[in-house]
Formats: structure tokens, C-alpha cells, sequence
């Protein structure tokens, strides 16, 4: 399967639902006016995209319609496409020139924070560059267990202590590691936490002094992973770490899951900050570099009948 269609086919189920809606809206009208922009707008909320997202999409909307003079409703869903992937745009690939180079991943529990990491090791290996892990989440039981297991199919190293061990410290031996064995990039797996948990927001600024202290002018990508089946939670959740903390991007992970894709789109106008992977399947080489373009167009595309979809995937 093509890159494209491994990215078409992950939001399969976000365009079912999204795209077949935005047709049978602009199939329903003979002439563009307000009621048709209203219908619009709820279709981009329940989409998961976000009221105040949505708001600014039919604003845009109703601009370039105006600036170009469409009158045809048929054309519209071809417009929002590109004001999406307008509104995506930005600089979406990891700032690693340095070396070594420091990926800090958090997020809450459950999101896939493990899993993305280990996904993660193997496209920067498939890239050529050498990567070590940091099991820095020494709270949780199995965190330490499943990182490992994850070195093992990605075929990396990792530092590690024992189960309660100060995280810090663990990063500490990560930073001398990567140093000493001449590692191109270090990820660090950071326990679930939640914004409002201070006690866990510190041991993250600590975290974050060893590595600035042990690496000084490092390449840092700070890494939230969201839950896209949880919509307009994971908005949330993206509002709130940015204000504790300094993100660089966003992983949104199991989009193949969900049909609530749009909040992609949410997350990025209301935050600013980039989507740099999304994940579209459970393989260990489903975790894909963003790119605005292919998801807009992903998302608006028609849905395909099954010849269709298995002529394109040949």
C-alpha cells in the first residue's frame, strides 16, 4: 500500500462519516446562502473540529466565495479542503540537527505514549540515525517492561533502573549514554501525567534542567501524544500543556480508530503548534510524519467503493 493510502485508508472512517455529511449538505442546497453555511458549520463541529475552529473555517469560507464568485454548492466542499490544508501548514518535521538530539514525549495515560515511542525509534533508524531510549516513566508498573519490549522490536538500546527510581536520574544516565556511545537521537518516555498535577509538572521542569544542563544547545522536541478518539478532549488536553509546558508538536494517535479526525484541525488553529506524526494502525511502521496536504485531502476525499479502494491500493 502506497504512503497516500496507508494515510487514506487510517482516516477511513473519519472521512466516511465527515465526507459523506459535507456531500449530502452541499447536495441538499441549489444556491449558496446562510442556512447552507449554518449546515456547514455543524457539520465541521460534530466532525469534532471545535465550535470556535469551525467558526473560523465558514469565515474563510464565505471569503473566498466572495472573492471568487462561486454560486455552484458542489464547489464549496473542494474550498473547505484547501482552507484546511491552509490552515494545517506549517513546519511539521523534528528539529534533530544536533547530536545527540533529545525527544522528551508526554502525555496522560493511555494515549499511546509507549507505543509511539517505540514506533518512533524505528522510522529515525530507517532515517540512519542511531537512537537510544530513556524509560524516565519509573512510576507506573509495566512502563519500564513495555519500553523495553519496544527497544527490542525497533532493535535499540535503552537505559533504564528499577521501578521507583528518580526519573531524573534515569535521564541523567541517558544524556551521559547518548554522549558516550555516540547516539544520534535520545526519546525519553515520561510518566502519564496531568496538567493540574504539580507535583508531576516539576518532576517534568527537572527532567527537562538535566537535559538542558547535560546537552547544553541540544535540539529538545517536546512531544505531546493526544487520543484521537477522545475529540474535543484531547483539544483540551492540548490548551492545557501548552500553558505548562513548552511543547514543540503534537502525536495524535489511533486516527484509524475514530471517526473524529477533525479535531486535528482544532488542535492545531487553537494551539499553534505543529502535528508532526499521526498514527494510522496498530503496525509498528503506522506511525506517519504529518503532512496538512495529504490529510485535508484524505479527509475530503469521496468515499470509495470497495473496487475503488482495492484498485487504488494496487
Amino acid at each position: 500500500m502506497g504512503f497516500f493510502s496507508k494515510i487514506s485508508e487510517g482516516l477511513k472512517k473519519t472521512r466516511e462519516s465527515f465526507s459523506q455529511q459535507m456531500d449530502l449538505i452541499v447536495n441538499s442546497f441549489t444556491a449558496i446562502d446562510d442556512d447552507l453555511m449554518d449546515e456547514l458549520e455543524e457539520g465541521l463541529i460534530l466532525a469534532d473540529v471545535g465550535a470556535v475552529t469551525a467558526s473560523r473555517i465558514i469565515q474563510k469560507l464565505r471569503e473566498e466565495i466572495k472573492r471568487t464568485g462561486t454560486t455552484d454548492p458542489a464547489k464549496l466542499k473542494g474550498m473547505l479542503a484547501g482552507i484546511v490544508a491552509e490552515m494545517l501548514e506549517g513546519d511539521c518535521s523534528l528539529q534533530l540537527d544536533s547530536s545527540p538530539a533529545v525527544i522528551l514525549v508526554i502525555g496522560v495515560n493511555g494515549v499511546g505514549k509507549t507505543t509511539t515511542i517505540g514506533k518512533l525509534a524505528l522510522l529515525l533508524k530507517q532515517q540512519g540515525k542511531s537512537v537510544l531510549l530513556c524509560a524516565a516513566d519509573t512510576f507506573r508498573a509495566a512502563a519500564i517492561q513495555q519500553l523495553e519490549i519496544w527497544a527490542q522490536r525497533a532493535d535499540v538500546e535503552i537505559i533504564k533502573q528499577s521501578e521507583g527510581s528518580d526519573p531524573a536520574a534515569v535521564v541523567f544516565d541517558s544524556m551521559q549514554a547518548g554522549k558516550a556511545r555516540n547516539r544520534d537521537v535520545i526519546i525519553c518516555d515520561t510518566a502519564g501525567r496531568l496538567h493540574n498535577k504539580k507535583h508531576l509538572m516539576d518532576e517534568l521542569a527537572k527532567i527537562r534542567r538535566v537535559i538542558d544542563r547535560e546537552l547544553p544547545g541540544a535540539d529538545v522536541e517536546v512531544l505531546l501524544v493526544l487520543d484521537a478518539t477522545t475529540g474535543q478532549n484531547a483539544l483540551s488536553q492540548a490548551k492545557q500543556f501548552k500553558e505548562a509546558t513548552g511543547l514543540t508538536g503534537v502525536v495524535l494517535t489511533k486516527l484509524d480508530g475514530t471517526a473524529k479526525g477533525g479535531v486535528v484541525i482544532g488542535i492545531k488553529e487553537e494551539t499553534q503548534v505543529p502535528i508532526k506524526f499521526i498514527g494510522v494502525g496498530e503496525g509498528i511502521d503506522d506511525l506517519r510524519p504529518f503532512d496538512p496536504a495529504q490529510f485535508a485531502t484524505a479527509m475530503f476525499a469521496p468515499v470509495e467503493t470497495g473496487q475503488e479502494s482495492q484498485e487504488e491500493s494496487q
